[in-house]
């Protein structure tokens, strides 16, 4: 397997983020090593929180709710997923699946020997973290998640199946605008969401430069229109870096990928969402039969306003039916930027008082 490692020179300038690094070696089936970056900050003999990112993101989208978790006695523990970060980069399409983002986060787990930890994940922080919390119950004492889920759509009709399938091998050109356009309407209920998830995930396979930067300024930072257009018209042209949409933003998000050959992570997982039946079925309907019956205290806490994300809590209450759901704070689907403080309050508080 052939592996990228991204030095240390691209981060220095990050704002935000001051922490020291961690790293772990995991070894692939075909005998690879992979170096998996965390990071550990907080009181020694406070409660841990493991806090998993998802794509196309890395654990500086906690940098903003450390702090005040640390302030509250917390101690949080934040990996970057491999392919993520400030971890290594396997470079082929072929090296990334659900299953071995699984395996490989498991063997960090156990390798760091963690254990009475507080989970809390978002995007593919949730769908890795879950099932690592199925093949290793006894670590874990709490449960949260916001924005994510577990979907299982065994029953999903032959005709989207196929659909989706010929969708993402067509040749129709996407631009940022246009599958945003598509996404935004996930939470119609108009449609089956597989119909709507694979604009994405098409954008983000069909784009070798995958605009990580620009994508999380959008999302991220409170940018007038004027502004997002100037912006939009030098990514078009492909110079970019000339006018950022968020100086700070945009480097901390392209920081991990000297060159696009480091971007196969981003581009290829949006695919392995089970949106449509795939590999990962029964992997997935093992995690939600032992969430049927889990006793421990489990957190829903939701945006409520993440087109993505809007109708997996339904599932993630039935999923789990002693899962308590927190109100819903706003903030869009990386609420941990947008909502630091409504996050981390309502966290802290499930870690202290349940």
């Amino acid at each position: 397997m052939k592996i990228l490692r991204t030095p240390d020179k691209f981060f220095r300038n990050i704002k935000g983020y001051p922490f020291d690094p961690v790293y772990t070696d995991i070894f692939t089936e075909d005998g690879s090593k992979i170096r998996i970056h965390h990071i550990d900050e907080g009181p020694s003999d406070g409660p841990i929180l493991l806090a998993m990112h998802g794509q196309p993101v890395w654990s500086y989208l906690y940098s903003k709710m450390i702090p005040i978790l640390n302030d509250a006695g917390i101690r949080v523990i934040a990996p970057d997923l491999v392919g993520y970060g400030k971890s290594d980069k396997p470079a082929s399409r072929n090296d990334y699946s659900y299953q071995n983002q699984v395996d490989w986060m498991n063997q960090w787990l156990v390798k760091n020997d963690l254990n009475n930890l507080i989970f809390f994940g978002q995007d593919w922080g949730g769908l890795i973290g879950l099932r690592m919390i199925v093949d290793n119950p006894d670590r874990f004492i709490k449960i949260s998640m916001g924005n994510t889920g577990l979907p299982y759509m065994p029953n999903t009709p032959q005709s989207v199946i196929d659909e989706v399938k010929e969708f993402r091998k067509s040749k129709l050109k996407l631009t940022p605008l246009s599958m945003s356009k598509e996404v935004s309407k996930m939470d119609s209920g108009k449609t089956h969401p597989a119909l709507k998830f694979m604009y994405w995930q098409k954008f983000c396979w069909d784009t070798v430069d995958l605009p990580i930067g620009f994508l999380m300024s959008n999302m991220m930072a409170k940018n007038s229109m004027l502004k997002t257009l100037i912006s939009y018209f030098f990514l078009n042209i492909g110079l970019r870096k000339l006018f950022p949409l968020n100086k700070a933003i945009d480097q901390a998000y392209e920081a991990p990928f000297p060159n696009p050959s480091y971007k196969m992570g981003p581009r290829a997982m949006p695919s392995h969402v089970p949106t449509i039946p795939d590999e990962s079925l029964d992997g997935v309907r093992q995690a939600r039969e032992l969430f049927k019956n889990w006793q421990k205290p489990f957190l829903s806490v939701f945006a409520g306003d993440d087109p993505v994300t809007n109708g997996a809590e339904a599932d993630v209450l039935k999923m789990c039916p002693i899962a308590t759901s927190a109100p819903n704070i706003g903030g869009g689907h990386f609420f941990q930027w947008s909502k630091p403080k409504e996050l981390s309050g309502l966290l802290s508080e499930f870690i202290k008082n349940t």
